[in-house]
């Protein structure tokens, strides 16, 4: 079953609040984040168009497990922690289901294993 991934996509409008909500993110968000929902992968970025926009991915080894956690307490508490710390920063989610991945650069051949070439 392919991975899943739950995406937060945060508006910091506020340009001087921007390294404050970053290190929070950082050092508090994502790490209980990843503890609570028992993910494999975290990743967060900042937009490169729109220096207000952050974005958080973090990664499911299935859809039940994300399903399961979007029913749980553990969002619920992050949220309410989210909106306590950042009452002014809006926010969306989403959830993906993973459909592959394209390893750039590499020949077919490259992607079997020394058995499988003999």
């Amino acid at each position: 079953m392919p991975a899943a991934y739950f995406v937060v996509r945060a508006t910091v409008t506020d340009a001087s609040k921007r390294a404050a909500f970053d290190t929070w993110y950082e050092t508090e968000h994502v790490p209980d984040a990843v503890k609570a929902f028992g993910v494999s992968k975290a990743w967060r970025f900042w937009s490169l168009d729109d220096p207000s926009l952050h974005q958080a991915m973090y990664q499911f080894d299935d859809e039940a497990k994300l399903a399961a956690m979007l029913r749980g307490d553990a969002l619920k508490k992050l949220v309410a922690d989210f909106n306590r710390d950042w009452p002014e920063v809006t926010r969306t989610r989403e959830t993906l289901a993973g459909a592959g991945v394209c390893e750039v650069g590499l020949r077919p051949q490259a992607l079997l294993s020394p058995l499988q070439r003999i």
